[in-house]
């Protein structure tokens, strides 16, 4: 019998969680569901202990962020003689079938090492949070479709049946195999937050494996985003870290004019949205981080079956995120990259 955990990381998600629990009573698959709580000060653990007694509560002492926080639960998981990993973000809910829909998929594909639903936002269930997530060539990572109307779906052909290969799979909703996590690992917990899906999926197909979007299963995210200034700390510094990591040296070195450039841009983007404090501190923790950050790609890149050439066939040159637009993104940055990306994607080896 196949063996199914989900894990929910909760911080301070007491508003969130009766909706969530109230949808996973519904689902059509058995599994059982681990809490992992970040040292929440509200009643979110208590809520959960009295309604849903026979939910796994791990209380952490501190708050370990998304990466850590999800592997504390995944090697409850393991530890447990998992088959599939499920998670799910303390804000979203389901509907009944999307785990089954997600499941039947990746047992009849043993090549699908994670896979997802299609995301719409909560309450707003016409629009798109997620349909995969994108990775741009310089390491961006961004949902595809993200505030698009429903329609988006049939305009990009995927009917209801349809699955989709995707460079990565949002950590607000997925399944994992756990085959293929014991063979790349687990998040990169030294990330915190941002981009820790992102280096999972992309060490899945670096592995062979192949990340999905299976469109007929769905969830809710009742997503907000924010411009917190310590956002952009780990996104940009997070983004590096993934780039050196994976990458093969001759990528790194095609892409470095383009990154360069970028770079210039982005600085003054920061200075003009004051947080430019935020994106020097993330060169001194690269800087701190690079022996740890060597070692890791050492292992990534033994790892490795495919070549960077496969592998970017499916990344992007146009940073398409409604929440970042503004007019040097749009009408230099953009631009400037997709000419650059598509010459240098021909060298790449």
């Amino acid at each position: 019998m196949t063996k199914v955990f989900i894990i929910i990381v909760n911080y301070n998600g007491q508003k969130y969680l009766p909706a969530l629990f109230s949808s996973l009573d519904k689902q059509t698959t058995k599994a059982e569901i681990i809490l992992v709580d970040n040292h929440s000060t509200d009643n979110s653990v208590v809520f959960v202990e009295q309604s849903y007694p026979d939910v796994k509560i791990i209380k952490n002492q501190e708050n370990l962020g998304f990466a850590q926080g999800n592997n504390v639960g995944i090697q409850y998981a393991l530890d447990n003689k998992a088959d599939y990993i499920a998670l799910l973000n303390q804000d979203t809910r389901v509907e009944p079938d999307w785990l089954e829909k997600l499941i039947k998929k990746m047992e009849a594909d043993k090549k699908i090492a994670s896979s997802q639903p299609t995301i719409l936002l909560w309450p707003d269930k016409d629009k798109i949070n997620s349909l995969g997530n994108e990775i741009h060539f310089l390491g961006f990572g961004f949902t595809r479709g993200n505030g698009e109307n429903i329609s988006f779906l049939n305009k990009n052909d995927l009917n209801k049946d349809d699955i989709k290969e995707v460079t990565y799979c949002s950590g607000a909703a997925c399944v994992f195999r756990v085959e293929a996590l014991k063979q790349v690992g687990l998040f990169d917990e030294r990330l915190f937050m941002y981009h820790e899906d992102l280096d999972l999926g992309w060490r899945f197909r670096l592995a062979g494996y192949k990340n999905v979007l299976v469109s007929e299963a769905v969830i809710y995210h009742e997503y907000h985003f924010s411009q917190a200034k310590y956002k952009y700390y780990y996104m940009e510094r997070n983004r590096y870290w993934v780039l050196l990591k994976n990458y093969r040296l001759f990528t790194l070195l095609l892409i470095l004019p383009a990154m360069i450039v970028m770079e210039l841009g982005l600085w003054l983007f920061a200075i003009i949205k004051g947080w430019w404090w935020e994106k020097l501190k993330g060169y001194f923790s690269l800087l701190f981080n690079l022996a740890y950050i060597l070692e890791e790609r050492y292992k990534i890149q033994k790892l490795r079956k495919v070549s960077d050439r496969r592998i970017t066939r499916l990344f992007v040159s146009s940073i398409d995120y409604q929440e970042i637009s503004n007019p040097l993104l749009k009408y230099i940055g953009n631009p400037l990259m997709v000419v650059y990306w598509n010459l240098a994607k021909w060298f790449i080896i």
